[in-house]
């Protein structure tokens, strides 16, 4: 007690700062932190999550596979000037785009067709070496290749993405189907899409990954890179570094809510209605189209049994 004392009358009034009675010599410690994270290292990957890893690749290649082949059958509608967009012959009234770099607010959509990417967004992550290897700093950022960022987590969690990796030009052809191989497809595919977000929910509790605050860009691995684009691909015209935080479900895979037009519904969505129409993930639009039944948890989203909007005149 007399020592604190005494450290404390050291200091000079006005000041107040923490004294400690020993020294820690950075240089000595930094070995033991080195050593500290190669050990951790060798703890990686964890055998009990390479089946749930291998799960989620399989479930992500009867995924893109499947909308792929609905899509040939269910024509998707994609807003011109923002990422809007609508499952159907001809897009909603509801007054919702913001425009090229949001400089616009509540106008109507421009639509065009629409397409793979449309539904499934494509999210992509560095490619590391090693799950503990060093930052990405920014003039390195050319020098590590960009792959989809489920197949970077499933691949440091233990799983083999060589030959996984599946594009929409490797679906087979659905011109020919009947209604019955038709909602064939969408249960299966809808049973790939909870698969999918479940087990990489999984994943991220051993795995970590990281989102910027400010813009879309996901980062597996325990710290986020170092190359400064934040903003480049937002409403933002500045090069700056991103500002990491923990990465969900939705960041990985993005839901891409679309409006649902439901039986009582008029033929075209308008603005006025849109207050009492359902919204759901367009996944589970098109499923539900070519007749998957839709899971219950999603009854408050989908407004199944709500008041009909106005109708267009």
């Amino acid at each position: 007690m007399a020592l604190r004392k005494h450290l404390w009358q050291t200091v000079p009034y006005g000041e107040s700062r923490r004294l400690y009675s020993t020294k820690v010599d950075l240089k000595k410690l930094r070995p033991m932190i080195y050593e500290r994270i190669e050990k951790r290292a060798n703890e990686y990957p964890v055998r009990a999550m390479v089946p749930v890893a291998v799960e989620v690749l399989k479930a992500r290649n009867v995924l893109i596979q499947g909308v792929s082949t609905l899509l040939k059958s269910f024509p998707v509608m994609a807003c011109k000037f923002c990422p809007e967009i609508y499952i159907g012959e001809k897009g909603h009234l509801i007054r919702t785009c913001h425009g090229y770099k949001r400089r616009a607010k509540n106008r109507y959509h421009e639509w065009v067709a629409g397409g793979l990417d449309d539904i499934l967004v494509p999210v992509e992550a560095y490619h590391l070496y090693n799950m503990f290897q060093g930052v990405i700093k920014h003039d390195q950022r050319f020098d590590f290749d960009r792959i989809p960022a489920i197949v970077e987590l499933c691949w440091q969690a233990g799983a083999d993405p060589c030959g996984d990796i599946v594009s929409s030009g490797n679906s087979q052809g659905s011109e020919f189907l009947s209604p019955y191989d038709l909602t064939f497809v969408a249960n299966r595919t809808l049973t790939a899409w909870e698969t999918l977000r479940s087990g990489v929910q999984k994943l991220l509790f051993v795995y970590p990954a990281k989102v910027c605050k400010y813009c879309s860009e996901v980062h597996v691995g325990p710290s986020g890179h170092k190359a400064r684009l934040c903003g480049v691909f937002n409403y933002e015209s500045w090069r700056g570094a991103h500002f990491w935080t923990k990465a969900e479900v939705d960041h990985l895979i993005p839901p891409k809510i679309v409006w649902r037009q439901r039986p009582q519904d008029p033929p075209v969505l308008v603005d006025e209605g849109k207050g009492y129409y359902g919204r759901v993930p367009a996944i589970l639009e098109l499923c539900t189209k070519a007749g998957a039944i839709m899971p219950t948890k999603y009854n408050s989203m989908m407004k199944a049994q709500g008041l009909s909007g106005p109708a267009f005149c």
